[in-house]
């Protein structure tokens, strides 16, 4: 065998090795989705949006909630039986409005329990689609986000601001339709809110709690955490499964980079003091 054809048998298995570890990865997956459906009887569905290798070529995608995210969900949901409970793992950064307001509607009206796991984060669409389930169960460092719409690389509430503050006749079209959009969407995000809340707490209180979540009080990438949550008065719950821990650990960041974090992957007691 000469040097050329080992060249093509090298470059044929380093093709072939990333798509084995994937499928390999995507077997252990569905593994623990299935025993934790069994031992909880539910249905379990991820909404997980980390960077991940996909080919060879080592690129990672960041990807966000969309509207092929708000189909298969919403299929899962028609495929679970009314009576049986859904558990829904969230870890996402936010993403399109639209999808998100529909897979938080298909949770609202499913009849059996929803019950959302957060590990780290669900910001902005995220903590609209955690807010419609029946209970929001977290880690103890997890956050959640507010809700108000972007329009393009600004907060609609800032741009209103700058509306508000300028005379109208120094501002240009573009700007004042901009004003209108931002307005528009502030309310039907509001709206929808208040919508999901009223099912978990007085009206009164749902319409207060949507203002507050929509209204750019803080910046979008603000952490909310259980504290402020649950003096909010939502069905936040702390202490989450270790199946949902083993289970975000079956979705690796890219390989192939020096890890910015890197530490012994095991438990330490205090009578260890750190040493093996």
């Amino acid at each position: 065998m000469d040097l050329l054809s080992l060249f093509w048998i090298f470059i044929f298995i380093s093709a072939l090795l990333p798509m084995y570890h994937q499928r390999r990865i995507e077997a252990a997956r569905l593994r623990l989705l299935r025993s934790f459906e069994r031992q909880r009887g539910s249905r379990l569905i991820t909404l997980i949006h980390r960077q991940e290798a996909l080919s060879f070529l080592g690129i990672p995608l960041t990807r966000y909630i969309n509207i092929e995210d708000s189909e298969q969900l919403l299929r899962a949901i028609r495929l679970t039986p009314e009576d049986m409970p859904i558990d829904l793992v969230l870890h996402t950064p936010g993403g399109l409005v639209l999808a998100a307001e529909q897979i938080a509607h298909a949770i609202l009206k499913h009849p059996a329990k929803v019950t959302v796991y957060v590990p780290h984060y669900a910001m902005s669409g995220g903590t609209l689609i955690a807010l419609a389930a029946d209970e929001i169960v977290m880690d103890e460092n997890a956050v959640l986000g507010p809700v108000d719409p972007q329009l393009g690389e600004y907060p609609a509430a800032s741009i209103l601001k700058a509306v508000e503050e300028k005379d109208k006749n120094e501002l240009d079209d573009r700007t004042l339709i901009l004003g209108d959009i931002a307005r528009k969407a502030m309310n039907q995000v509001r709206e929808s809110l208040i919508e999901l809340l009223s099912e978990k707490m007085e009206r009164s209180k749902a319409k207060e709690l949507a203002t507050i979540l929509s209204e750019g009080r803080w910046t979008h990438d603000y952490p909310i955490t259980v504290e402020q949550l649950i003096k909010m008065g939502l069905p936040v719950k702390v202490g989450l499964p270790r199946e949902i821990y083993q289970l975000m650990e079956l979705y690796p960041q890219p390989a192939g980079r020096r890890p910015s974090v890197q530490y012994i992957p095991l438990p330490y007691s205090r009578r260890d003091g750190g040493r093996r």
